[in-house]
């Protein structure tokens, strides 16, 4: 496989097609190796419109997800970033090539480990990778939940917990995807000051539960 071809064919295909246009971002998309952060089983995918396995049971987004992710962020150099899912860690080194650095908080400790390597081995060293459950929010070691510029939820939540809101700074923007099947949606919001919150809808689409999420009651009364 040509991966050079590949990667201009996967940003031609899928990412521009879904209004990913900020040079910015398509230029991360070129410097940070996606397929360094593929598992070798399934290298061959890197570049498909699909989302990876991980062990566990954890999968990769789709390319044109974390690219449109990466865009809405609109992150800036100075900014620091908090996600939830850190996976295998390819998702933090897209932030972390704008930001000035990453908290990345992993639930199972076989994906920190690997995203740990995966980063290190190519030379990201503005991310954190915390073990935790980091779905109803992050507290770090000192008890208390710090705010952040950029929260990014790497997997679908069927409600946002207030505790994210909170963790945002004046001016900060939150992506997720929010919903249950068949209905999930992309959403940015963004804190315009201490007791207000814009949210905009981006793009419907399906994809995996982030693990350990509140999940919604479906009885009626």
């Amino acid at each position: 496989m040509n991966i050079e071809q590949a990667r201009f064919n996967m940003i031609e295909q899928q990412i521009r097609p879904w209004n990913v246009l900020a040079q910015d971002v398509l230029d991360s998309l070129m410097v940070v190796k996606r397929e360094d952060f593929v598992p070798s089983v399934y290298k061959n995918l890197a570049f498909f419109d699909t989302e990876i396995p991980l062990p566990g049971g954890e999968v990769m987004l789709t390319p044109k997800l974390e690219a449109r992710v990466l865009q809405e962020t609109a992150i800036k150099k100075h900014e620091y970033v908090l996600e939830i899912g850190a996976g295998s860690g390819y998702m933090a080194a897209l932030l972390a090539h704008k930001a000035r650095h990453v908290t990345t908080v992993e639930i199972s400790p076989e994906l920190k480990a690997l995203a740990e390597q995966n980063l290190a081995e190519n030379g990201v060293v503005n991310v954190d990778v915390q073990l935790g459950n980091g779905a109803q929010g992050w507290t770090g070691a000192d008890g208390k939940a710090a705010e952040y510029d950029v929260i990014v939820i790497s997997g679908s939540l069927p409600v946002l917990p207030d505790a994210f809101l909170k963790q945002l700074k004046v001016g900060g923007r939150l992506l997720a995807v929010i919903g249950e099947a068949p209905v999930m949606t992309l959403q940015v919001i963004t804190r315009t000051s201490e007791q207000v919150f814009d949210t905009v809808g981006i793009v419907e689409l399906q994809t995996k539960a982030l693990h350990a999420a509140t999940t919604l009651s479906h009885f009626t009364f």
